[in-house]
């Protein structure tokens, strides 16, 4: 039951939906080298985002993120506070030249961006939160036990039926939601291998193991989920000044122990990508920007509803071209 504070909230996120914006973050495997420079070299803010994060951290992230070497970067435990400092830099770098966002979302990781953007924590608490977060679930399955999987062009009832009959007492579960398009699967590498085979044989599009480094987003990931909850609950939380749509339940969070709980189940949760975004389309969303590293999150957009509008910020240029996208539709 909602109380009167969270009611008058949702009024004025209504009222106030015309024309709307919704910031969306990106996740784990987004990044790349060079991540970032250009925001760094270009806008103060920026600067002092990265040197904020090189100071938390105990380590020079900034380096990482510009010069590499790549297969450190691709380190889970680096790679998830690397793409949060570049997606906050770049959040920075934008609240300075437009109004901010009505609604936030992010992808998986993505989500501690968003609620670091609607005010739910600070950006330190949430870069030693990804940090851990990161080590936990890298540790949570050794190496070659679990894998991952994406199905394209079979619809999701279909593939949580190839989960079920692939499992044979193993974990097979779906894991990211993203697109009518493409789902991705994740659990015991046997159960994940027989998946995709099925996948092929009941008429999938294409049906491929991913190169990663843990089965993320599905029940193997308990024990990580376990310890990253301790972490969750030991942080002072905030209720965030507007609306995060978090990816377990594909609903609005508008208080700190809903994004509490959220942030905790995601971790065995499906992310729910593609529900996520068709709520903020019915609540009247028309542009979208990904800010951060890379583009991944607008060509799902591209899948899911090709009539909305959605740009990315991770430099300068890209940068100035949403700003004549978002211009251009107010």
């Amino acid at each position: 039951m909602r109380s009167q504070d969270d009611n008058l909230f949702f009024i004025f996120s209504m009222i106030e939906k015309t024309n709307a914006i919704a910031f969306l973050f990106p996740g784990q495997g987004s990044q790349a080298v060079g991540m970032g420079r250009d925001l760094f070299e270009k806008y103060p803010v920026a600067r002092q985002t990265f040197e904020e994060a090189d100071d938390v951290l105990g380590y020079s992230l900034s380096q990482l993120c510009f010069e590499g070497p790549e297969e450190q970067l691709r380190f889970t435990e680096i790679t998830q506070p690397a793409i949060l400092t570049v997606s906050i830099a770049a959040l920075r770098v934008l609240e300075t030249r437009i109004p901010k966002a009505s609604y936030v979302a992010g992808h998986s990781l993505g989500e501690y961006s968003a609620h670091v953007a609607s005010g739910t924590m600070t950006f330190a608490d949430a870069l030693c939160t990804v940090r851990n977060r990161g080590k936990y679930m890298q540790e949570a399955v050794p190496m070659g036990v679990g894998a991952m999987a994406a199905i394209l062009g079979m619809a999701p009832d279909k593939v949580a039926d190839v989960c079920r009959d692939a499992a044979q007492g193993e974990v097979c579960e779906p894991a990211n939601i993203n697109s009518p398009e493409q789902i991705v699967i994740s659990g015991n590498t046997g159960a994940v291998e027989r998946a995709t085979k099925l996948a092929d044989e009941r008429g999938a599009k294409r049906a491929k193991l991913l190169p990663v480094s843990a089965p993320f987003h599905c029940s193997l990931m308990k024990p990580a989920q376990d310890r990253l909850e301790a972490d969750l609950t030991a942080l002072k939380l905030q209720k965030p000044v507007y609306p995060v749509v978090c990816n377990v339940d594909a609903a609005f969070v508008t208080d700190e122990l809903q994004s509490r709980d959220t942030l905790v189940r995601q971790v065995t949760g499906s992310v729910k990508w593609d529900q996520c975004m068709r709520l903020l389309i019915a609540h009247g969303i028309q542009t979208f920007v990904e800010v951060g590293p890379g583009k991944v999150l607008c060509g799902l957009m591209r899948q899911i509803d090709r009539s909305k509008t959605c740009v990315n910020v991770a430099d300068e240029a890209s940068l100035e071209k949403a700003l004549e996208h978002v211009t251009a539709a107010a």
